[in-house]
C-alpha cells in the first residue's frame, strides 16, 4: 500500500484510491488541496455555470479536473478550480473518465482563506510554461479577477470593467456580474 507522505511516481499518483480529500502531484509528493470553503464554493459555481453557458458548442469548462502537464520538467497534476478546454484542442468526441490529458487554454484558481495571491502569480508561471494561454485568479476579499497572460503581463478587473478576450470571443462577464450571480454582492 502506498503512503501519500511517500515520494509517488505518476502512476502511483493517479492509482491512488478516491478520498474526501483532493490532492495535487507536485514534485513527486501528493499535496492535499486547501478544503473550499462557502465563498469558494459558491464563486466557484456561479463562475461554472457563466462559462458553461458560453463556451457550448465551443469547448467544455470543468470544475475540480485534474490536468496531466509537466512542471519544471517534472509531471505535475495541478487541480484547478474550473478548466476550460476548447474542442480545438481536446476533441467533444473525447470521453475518457481520466485526468486531462492535455494543457488547457484557460485555468481558474479561486484563493481561499489561507492562500496568497502570490502562490497563485508563482503558479501561473507553471501553467504556462506548461502550456497554458490565460490564468484568471479570483480574489474574494477584493472582489477581482486577475487575468495573467502567458507573456508575464496581467490585467486587474474589478466592478463593471468587462473581461474581454480574443482567448474566449463572445465572452460576456463582469466581476460585478458575477459576484452578484455567487449571492455575494
Amino acid at each position: 500500500m502506498v503512503k501519500i507522505e511517500d515520494k509517488l511516481t505518476l502512476q502511483e499518483f493517479l492509482a491512488l484510491p478516491a478520498e474526501d480529500v483532493y490532492y495535487e502531484f507536485v514534485d513527486g509528493y501528493a499535496v492535499p488541496k486547501e478544503p473550499p470553503k462557502f465563498f469558494h464554493s459558491t464563486l466557484q459555481s456561479a463562475l461554472l455555470l457563466l462559462l458553461h453557458t458560453w463556451c457550448k458548442g465551443k469547448g467544455r469548462v470543468v470544475p475540480e479536473w485534474a490536468i496531466i502537464i509537466k512542471r519544471q520538467g517534472e509531471d505535475w497534476v495541478p487541480i484547478p478550480d474550473l478548466t476550460y478546454i476548447s474542442y480545438a484542442r481536446l476533441p467533444a468526441n473525447w470521453k475518457c473518465n481520466e485526468a486531462c490529458p492535455i494543457a488547457p487554454e484557460l485555468v481558474v484558481e479561486i484563493i481561499s482563506p489561507g492562500q496568497t495571491e502570490r502562490q497563485f502569480t508563482d503558479k501561473a508561471k507553471d501553467y504556462f510554461e506548461a502550456g497554458v494561454f490565460r490564468v484568471w485568479i479570483v480574489n474574494p476579499e477584493s472582489t477581482s479577477i486577475k487575468v495573467f497572460f502567458a507573456d508575464g503581463s496581467s490585467q486587474l478587473y474589478t466592478g463593471e470593467l468587462p473581461i474581454t478576450d480574443a482567448l474566449l470571443p463572445g465572452l460576456e462577464l463582469t466581476v460585478q456580474g458575477f459576484f452578484l450571480e455567487a449571492g455575494l454582492i
